[in-house]
């Protein structure tokens, strides 16, 4: 059994949203359910080429590990943009920091191995489009972290050398696009 317990609801007008927060808490009530008071607000999220129209700068919002705001596709037309959201990105950078810490014991080849199956999960979740930037710098930043914990198992002259070029023997799947938010093909 899965229970969704997070929402994002969307409307074209400002009055119709306020008319439904008004209500969602009682009939939430209803089947004994409650909305949290903290995670629960309006945010103007308007598109920004709406003429005519007096708007506020638009917002951004983070949902489900993604940073949500308006950008501009190639073709300079207004579109909902997704990126990791900061404090997931330090924290699934800072998980592989403490696993490459409490690793650095086994052998190269094991540590790889996990760290793959780390950055293909990291992929299989936020791998979507339009985040290809913040995939290409958490492989970097896994790169680099591994490869700073592989200098300090070095011992004397190759020191330097393993800091310098430690990883040319491994190299970490490219950055892939799992669900397109952009084909009904997409991959589920």
């Amino acid at each position: 059994m899965r229970y969704a317990d997070d929402l994002v609801i969307c409307f074209s007008e400002e009055e119709d949203a306020r008319r439904v927060m008004a209500v969602l808490p009682k009939r939430f009530e209803k089947y004994g359910l409650r909305l949290h008071p903290e995670k629960t607000r309006l945010v103007p999220f308007g598109s920004p080429n709406r003429r005519g129209r007096a708007m506020p700068a638009p917002a951004t919002f983070d949902f489900l590990g993604f940073t949500h705001f308006w950008g501009r596709t190639k073709k300079g037309l207004w579109t909902i943009t997704r990126k990791t959201a900061r404090d997931r990105f330090r924290r699934s950078v800072r998980n592989v920091r403490q696993w490459c810490r409490a690793n650095r014991h086994r052998p190269p080849d094991e540590q790889y191995r996990a760290l793959v199956r780390k950055l293909d999960g990291h992929y299989q979740y936020y791998g979507i489009t339009g985040n290809s930037w913040s995939l290409r710098r958490f492989r970097e930043e896994v790169n680099r972290v591994w490869a700073q914990w592989l200098g300090r198992r070095a011992q004397g002259r190759t020191r330097g050398l393993q800091r310098k070029k430690p990883l040319r023997r491994y190299s970490f799947p490219s950055i892939r696009t799992v669900h397109s938010v952009l084909s009904p093909r997409a991959k589920p």
